[in-house]
């Protein structure tokens, strides 16, 4: 359901691309993990929406500004993060009816291809690796900051932020339990920031 991430970094190469010096080396941003989720949702019965979330993520996005197509980003995070707000919902989740999860089981994105589609926005093509199923996703992303980071405290590092979003089918993943009448469908929304090193 995390098929998203760390995945929405094109659009960050696109609007960095416009800015940085010509031949400059690719530069490697940090994913921050206090900013960075993958928000789910999905029809409950035709009844309601039932939300959930996998926060802090980790990894790297990879950012070549004299050819942002050839950028990359991997983003993991542990199986056991996600959260829905209900204990027993979350429990559900975690067993064997869906994802068996153990602690050593990540949820983990690698981008594979970049396709830049104007000047804020790409198409963000990756494997998309959940209860050690892989699969290919495209994330949907849009560029919403790119330049020095606004908190003094921060000394002007380069950062970046960006929103991204897809669909994916749970049953893709083994864990396609009660579909359809809970909805196989899955919306995901992945949202985050990234920092160069500083100093």
């Amino acid at each position: 359901m995390t098929r998203m991430f760390s995945t929405t970094a094109a659009a960050a190469l696109t609007a960095l691309a416009i800015t940085a010096p010509a031949h400059a080396d690719p530069v490697a941003y940090a994913i921050d993990a206090s900013h960075a989720q993958a928000i789910f949702s999905y029809n409950h019965l035709g009844m309601s929406t039932t939300f959930g979330m996998f926060s802090g993520w980790t990894g790297e996005i990879l950012f070549d500004a004299d050819d942002p197509a050839s950028s990359s980003v991997t983003a993991s995070i542990p199986t056991l993060a996600m959260f829905t707000g209900w204990e027993q919902r979350d429990g559900h989740f975690q067993s064997d009816d869906f994802f068996g999860t153990t602690e050593d089981d990540m949820v983990t994105f690698t981008s594979t291809s970049i396709e830049v589609t104007g000047d804020n926005t790409a198409l963000i093509t990756g494997d998309l690796t959940i209860n050690d199923i892989t699969q290919e996703i495209t994330l949907d992303t849009v560029m919403n900051f790119s330049g020095a980071h606004p908190v003094p405290q921060m000394n002007g590092v380069p950062a970046i932020g960006f929103t991204g979003t897809t669909q994916i089918l749970r049953s893709d993943f083994g864990a396609g339990m009660l579909a359809p009448f809970v909805s196989d469908e899955v919306d995901v929304t992945i949202s985050l920031e990234a920092m160069a090193p500083q100093g």
